[in-house]
Formats: structure tokens, C-alpha cells, sequence
């Protein structure tokens, strides 16, 4: 399916690896122009060579999220170079295990910066160039603002935040024409996901554990399967779609997981 994306510019925060590059190359083969912004300049270097080799030409910025004056450079940096903004994707955080009982005030505090301020940031920066392009919004959540996980409060709170602000947008930008959508990620396996199942003694063991649970196939959801879901609600093909919370997630989330 043509999803009329071809030269439509869109950033996307933490592009370089994980979630946030399967969305990148389905962005690149919907012949759109993602933006990669993230603080990683050694991942977004590796990413930029490997697309140079295939004749694939991506711009970046390099921003510190949790820095209301680097976002509000990294957007005008697009704006400089293309003229315009088609879409954002939200999609950079960590699951950083900001607990109540192991946590404290300062933890949590950052965790919600590195988490959902920034998504607040980055929409509000590229908001006037969305008003011209009528662009979307989608905002990358976790399926912890439902499930609950334990020790991790500052990101289940943060990913609640999500979800009502991606409410309280498609709202708010209703006189705009500007879409605004979250999806719901549950279970796919990233660089951070391999990081977090080898703190296990038996990591297989782990990990089999978990899928056993995804009603779905039993596996995990891939990136690009979210990726080019992501692609679909930023494009025209799902014109008539703001203000929902889609679950790509095999099930995870709402299906009897004792099936």
C-alpha cells in the first residue's frame, strides 16, 4: 500500500536503535525522510553509514532530551534544513526502574523527564510547522500505564502521560487537522529488552517464559511490525484516526494470556 508519505519529513526522537530505527526504515521505504534525533551520536553514526551504503541519505540531530533548549534547537535544525514538518514520532525512554519503595523524589523527577516531558517538548516545539503541514502526532507508550510492572513507577507514570496527552492533543489540535495517536508497545525485543533479560541467571529460560505468555504466535512483536504501523497512522490512509491508543502487541495487553 501507498501510504502517500513520499518526501513527508518526520522526526523521530531515539531513531538510532531499537523501536525507534524499525520506524526509521519503515518511514525510508514509504519514501518519507525521517529525522533521526537522539543523544547517542556513536549509534546515529553507526545508522547514518549503513544507510549511506545503500544511497539512503538521513539527517540528525543530536539532542539531549531531558534539555528544553536542545529540543528547541534539534526542531529548528529540520526546520533549516527541509523547510518543514510532517510528523512526529515520540518514541525515546528507558524503563528505568524508578521504584516507590527502592526509588526517591529526585529519581523519579528524572524519569519523568527522560520519559514524557520531552514528548510534551517536542510537540510543542514542532507544533507550528504541523499547523502548516496538517501533520500527525504519534506518541510511542508501554503497556506498564495498564499492566503495572513493580519498581518502575516514574515509568508507568510517565507512560499514563502519554496516553492522556496524546487525548488531550487530538483535542486541542482538532482545529488544526493535526492527528494525534498513541501506540501501545507490550513485548518487543530491542538493544535495551537485551539488556534488561541478561541481568536473568538464565536468560533463555526468562525470555521463554515471556512468550509463552504472548497469546499471538507466542513471540514477540517485531520492530517492524510497529514501525510500519507507526507509518500507517501518520499517513492519510488513516485520515480519520486521532486520539486513539492502538496495541501492537500480539494480545498481550487484553487477551486471556492462560489461553
Amino acid at each position: 500500500m501507498d501510504l502517500n508519505l513520499k518526501d513527508k519529513v518526520i522526526i523521530v526522537t531515539g531513531g538510532s536503535k531499537g523501536i525507534g530505527l524499525g520506524i526509521v526504515e519503515s518511514l525510508i521505504r514509504e519514501g518519507a525522510k525521517p529525522v533521526i534525533i537522539t543523544r547517542n551520536k556513536a549509534s546515529v553514526d553507526e545508522v547514518i553509514e549503513t544507510f549511506e551504503k545503500q544511497g539512503i541519505d538521513i539527517f540528525y540531530a543530536l539532542a539531549e532530551l531531558t534539555d528544553a533548549v536542545q529540543c528547541e534547537n534539534a526542531v529548528a535544525a529540520v526546520v533549516e534544513k527541509y523547510g518543514q514538518i510532517d510528523g512526529l514520532v515520540n518514541n525515546a525512554g528507558v524503563n528505568d526502574s524508578v521504584g516507590l519503595e527502592s526509588g526517591n523524589y529526585e529519581g523519579f523527577m528524572e524519569s519523568l523527564k527522560r520519559n514524557v516531558v520531552h514528548y510534551y517538548l517536542m510537540a510543542h516545539y514542532a507544533l507550528p510547522e504541523l499547523k502548516k503541514s496538517k501533520g500527525a502526532i504519534v506518541n510511542i507508550g508501554s503497556k506498564t500505564a495498564d499492566t503495572g510492572q513493580g519498581g518502575t513507577s516514574g515509568y508507568a507514570a510517565a507512560n499514563g502521560g502519554r496516553n492522556a496527552l496524546t487525548r488531550e492533543w487530538a483535542v486541542e489540535l482538532l482545529p488544526y487537522s493535526i492527528r494525534v495517536n498513541a501506540l501501545i508497545v507490550a513485548e518487543c525485543y530491542t538493544p535495551l529488552y537485551e539488556k534488561w533479560i541478561s541481568t536473568f541467571p538464565d536468560k533463555e529460560e526468562k525470555l521463554a517464559a515471556i512468550t509463552k505468555n504472548i497469546p499471538f504466535e507466542n513471540r514477540m512483536t517485531t520492530a517492524e511490525e510497529i514501525g510500519d504501523t507507526v507509518a500507517f497512522l501518520l499517513s492519510s490512509k488513516s485520515g480519520h484516526t486521532t486520539g486513539q491508543l492502538l496495541y501492537v502487541d500480539g494480545g498481550y495487553t487484553h487477551l486471556d494470556r492462560s489461553i
